[in-house]
């Protein structure tokens, strides 16, 4: 029998009181398991939130220098352990071996820059209209903070979350992704291990219907930041606008690249590919949609197909895999439903769309690199979160056309130009509606001292990352001082 995995409560490691499992399966191969989690329940979350209510003041009130040593801590736990947490989230969600070894060291850079954030001012002296008062602020902590983390990046993004949460003073209750549960209770050992105080940190582990709902509904849980879908995203803003709770939300996107005629080619298909393919498109920022100035398109598409050509699959402990299978059937299943939607609506299929044949795939959730042409704006494929290894080719005149296509979405998360005109560059930063602009880049990813977050629906309009995260798990407080004479 596999090895089964516990909560962490108030320093404790314990069993759900529903003294039920999960078990979480390879989706290289199915019918391999990883190993089983907690399947917990509301009572195990209130235990939890109780905690970390409990170890709040004397959390808050720890020096800031201090708090980040326990991160600092953290992080060279973590750096021993990088094979194992790599190799486990592999097995958990497909990726590649190379894409998790250099999430985790993202996760312990993450930690490392949070543990000198103690040492950075939290307030302002203000000049006062009197002349003998001292106006200032300060910050606090917002309180008891409800981590809801992803399946796609299992290691960075609760860390992302976590650090910054723990080292301005509040105290956490993480709930991860069922799929990818295993590897969070891991990471939440090197936090354990690294002697935070009894409450400060807790991990729950079960089905969101669950143990994600009653975190997000329980009144002692002072914030949620959360990332995946809108659906879900939506309901939390609600619940906690009921409330009088603090939340951040990190949901879909839909990201687009726009090719000009003067762009290095060679350079944006190369980035095209890899925003689009790599990590197998299950990425927030990952590349779906490229409007390619008519001028270059033939050339452009040709250099694309040439590349997901020698796109090699396979499982993510393979050393020459490029692209893992999907998370799980259910990704599997929506990838290719929107593969025969985009046929159905006239979108010409130009590689790949099926689920590849050789016998080593067939127990595995795999999917070819898929390239469409001839796709309306309005397309679903154009317009949705397909969250897979699917690109969408659009030729457009110009850069306004690109832009007002590019615009035409719901969502705005990140997007990238290709053009060696400084000008164009400008139009493109100051038109486009997203939060994370690349000229010349790829769409995935940013700096981790910079601010992460969209704008439309991809986001609650906070930002996660670097200073910025000060805004969110802190609060400001305004003082004035008079002295009596």
């Amino acid at each position: 029998m596999s090895k089964t995995y516990l909560n962490y409560i108030n320093g404790e490691w314990i069993t759900s009181q529903s003294n039920e499992t999960m078990v979480s399966k390879n989706p290289a191969n199915y019918t391999e398991e990883v190993g089983q989690v907690q399947s917990s329940t509301s009572d195990d979350v209130n235990k939890a939130v109780t905690a970390a209510k409990n170890a709040l003041k004397g959390w808050k009130n720890t020096s800031p220098l201090e708090r980040g040593e326990y991160l600092r801590k953290a992080a060279d736990l973590l750096e021993e352990r990088i094979d194992d947490i790599a190799t486990t989230a592999t097995l958990e969600m497909g990726k590649t071996l190379a894409e998790t070894k250099g999430e985790v060291a993202r996760g312990v850079a993450i930690l490392r820059y949070y543990a000198q954030e103690g040492y950075r001012k939290i307030g302002d002296n203000i000049p006062s209209a009197a002349s003998n008062n001292l106006l200032y602020t300060t910050r606090v902590p917002v309180g008891v903070v409800g981590v809801v983390s992803p399946w796609n990046f299992p290691i960075a993004i609760p860390i992302w979350k976590m650090a910054p949460a723990l080292v301005y003073g509040n105290t956490v209750i993480l709930k991860p992704a069922s799929e990818t549960a295993i590897t969070a209770v891991k990471i939440m050992e090197a936090f354990a291990e690294a002697g935070f105080p009894s409450g400060v940190v807790n991990i729950v582990t079960g089905r969101g219907s669950r143990v994600g709902n009653s975190l997000i509904e329980n009144t002692d849980v002072n914030a949620i930041t959360f990332t995946g879908s809108n659906e879900v995203g939506k309901n939390i803003a609600v619940n906690c606008i009921q409330r009088g709770a603090k939340y951040q939300l990190e949901m879909g996107g839909k990201n687009p690249v726009i090719v000009l005629d003067d762009a290095d080619l060679d350079l944006a298909a190369t980035l095209t590919v890899s925003g689009s393919m790599k990590h197998t498109g299950q990425k927030c920022t990952a590349t779906s949609r490229v409007y390619i100035h008519e001028s270059v398109y033939d050339e452009f598409k040709e250099k694309v197909l040439a590349q997901v050509s020698k796109i090699k699959i396979g499982p993510g402990l393979a050393e020459d895999t490029y692209m893992g299978p999907l998370s799980s059937k259910s990704q599997l299943d929506t990838v290719l439903s929107y593969v025969e939607k985009g046929k159905e609506e006239g979108a010409s299929l130009i590689f790949g769309g099926k689920t590849p044949t050789d016998e080593a795939f067939k127990d595995g959730y795999y999917v070819e690199p898929t390239v469409f042409e001839n796709v309306k704006n309005s397309m679903s494929i154009a317009q949705e979160e397909i969250f897979g290894p699917v690109l969408c080719l659009i030729k457009v005149s110009n850069l306004e056309e690109g832009l007002e296509q590019a615009n035409d979405n719901a969502f705005g998360l990140s997007a990238s130009v290709f053009t060696n005109n400084l000008g164009k560059s400008f139009t493109f930063v100051n038109e486009i509606d997203a939060g994370l602009i690349k000229v010349n880049g790829e769409s995935a990813g940013v700096e981790l001292q910079a601010p992460f977050g969209g704008m439309k629906a991809s986001s609650s309009h906070s930002r996660e990352q670097g200073e910025a995260a000060k805004e969110f798990f802190t609060s400001i407080k305004t003082v004035t001082i008079t002295p009596v004479q």
